[in-house]
């Protein structure tokens, strides 16, 4: 379980296919290398991932992560390439504070960025709106002041209106999270909130 709380950016390395529809993917840390053990977790722009190698090159640790192909299909992985940023996170301990919501790191499907409003003329932007489309199957999970996890960071929905929602991003997430790049038009890996996913299932059944 994850927290949706970012703890830095990483930059993908290298994709490389591989046999069974799997892509071995590279990304480059600043995790301490001796934490970056084969069978941990970590929560790659809200995909959680499983480590299956390690190392360090140009004083800078990296780990390897496999795709599979319904990852590949179902979020942004499969349009990663070399110099894309992601959106890192570890796992939650015991003891941990919690900072964001429960994330499991499953993600739902992708929503789409329809408009984004830069609340100040500075430029890099201090404070930014976004508005996303969720997919019509998703989108009855989305309240207004709901929790939602887009590309792995916790957000609370301030606006719905059909199947478009509205997040505000502040000044810190904006700089240290890829919101901070993010575009019309771009898509993000979309989970929604799991307390939303079992009370409709809950109502589904009386």
């Amino acid at each position: 379980m994850f927290t949706g709380i970012v703890t830095q950016m990483g930059e993908v390395r290298s994709v490389k296919p591989r046999a069974g529809n799997l892509h071995r993917i590279t990304i480059a840390c600043d995790y301490p290398r001796a934490e970056l053990i084969d069978g941990a977790s970590i929560a790659c722009s809200g995909v959680c991932m499983t480590v299956v190698g390690a190392g360090e090159e140009d004083g800078r640790a990296w780990f390897a992560v496999d795709a599979a192909a319904e990852t590949l299909a179902l979020t942004t992985v499969g349009r990663w390439r070399h110099g894309e940023r992601v959106n890192l996170e570890r796992p939650l301990k015991f003891g941990d504070e919690l900072g964001g919501h429960l994330v499991a790191g499953h993600v739902d499907g992708l929503a789409a960025v329809v408009e984004r409003e830069d609340m100040t003329d500075k430029s890099p932007a201090e404070m930014a709106r976004f508005a996303l489309r969720a997919p019509p199957d998703l989108a009855r999970f989305i309240a207004a002041k709901g929790s939602v996890t887009l590309d792995g960071v916790s957000l609370t929905v301030n606006e719905v209106d059909g199947d478009t929602f509205s997040v505000l991003i502040i000044p810190h997430t904006l700089a240290v999270t890829t919101f901070g790049a993010l575009q019309k038009g771009d898509d993000v890996n979309l989970e929604i909130d799991t307390m939303a996913r079992y009370a409709a299932r809950l109502m589904e059944t009386q």
